[in-house]
């Protein structure tokens, strides 16, 4: 499988010349270089999907559920090469990574089914004299981040969601792992998501731009899965522009073994 090593922006692939060394952690082998992007790439990106927005909205649900549906048959049957890559980049076993890779594809099938499925309410209001409508509307340009340690399940389950109600997006992929988002991007352009409505970023300076993102008044949400301690920063930048938040927050916690301890018992809890 030929992976690409570029951005996504507004439908094209975008080459720069600050790169990103991308490490195999076997051996610690340089697998490719991927660009990184600047403010001036988060910029066009933003723009790009702000544009794609105003059509992407207004798309019919079962056109935004094909293209999910196509999305995820071409990962199915890309599975083999995707859980190759997975495993060059992020070190998981074959096996867990071709697993991954299923798991990451019914996160496309299950929302290209949801995509036509978006309720609302009708009810009548408490005194009696009126109807009360409630419709649900796709909030706008989404920032979309996501761990290393489940590369493309992480990616999916946050493009799944956001792609079926109308949302455009832009992705920033753990530095670790960015191979696997960028293919992952690439069968979504190949399954026929327009321009602009899927953009991939690598920020050379990742704290610094992901404010100047968050502050840009374009961008209405934040989907976020990482460390408790980076989660709480975001949501400090998200409120001075009361950016919409979605955070799956955690971090490593230590596995004590004392002298009394059944080791083979131990040894399995945490595994």
């Amino acid at each position: 499988m030929q992976v690409k090593n570029q951005l996504f922006i507004g439908g094209k692939w975008v080459e720069t010349n600050e790169k990103l060394d991308v490490f195999n952690p076997a051996d610690e082998s340089v697998i490719t270089q991927v660009s990184l992007s600047s403010d001036t790439e988060h910029d066009a990106a933003i723009t790009a999907a702000e544009k794609a927005f105003l059509t992407w909205s207004k798309t019919a649900p079962r056109v935004r559920a094909e293209i999910l549906r196509k999305a995820f048959e071409l990962m199915v049957l890309k599975s083999d090469q995707l859980a190759e890559l997975i495993t060059k980049e992020n070190g998981k076993v074959l096996s867990d990574a071709k697993s991954e890779i299923l798991y990451a594809a019914e996160f496309f099938r299950w929302f290209s089914e949801e995509a036509v499925r978006i309720n609302g309410e009708y009810r009548e209001a408490p005194a009696g004299d009126k109807r009360i409508l409630v419709t649900k509307q796709p909030i706008g340009v989404s920032l979309l981040i996501t761990p290393w340690n489940f590369p493309a399940a992480m990616a999916t389950r946050k493009l799944g969601p956001a792609l079926a109600a109308g949302c455009t997006v832009i992705l920033k992929p753990a530095s670790e792992t960015p191979l696997t988002a960028i293919a992952i991007v690439e069968i979504l352009e190949q399954a026929g998501v327009p321009a602009g409505v899927v953009n991939l970023i690598l920020p050379q300076s990742v704290g610094s731009s992901i404010s100047k993102i968050l502050h840009d008044k374009r961008v209405r949400n934040l989907s976020f899965t990482g460390s408790t301690e980076v989660g709480r920063i975001l949501l400090k930048e998200a409120a001075d522009c009361v950016v919409r938040c979605s955070m799956e927050l955690g971090g490593n916690a230590p596995f004590i073994v004392l002298d009394d301890a059944d080791l083979d018992l131990a040894v399995s809890g945490a595994l």
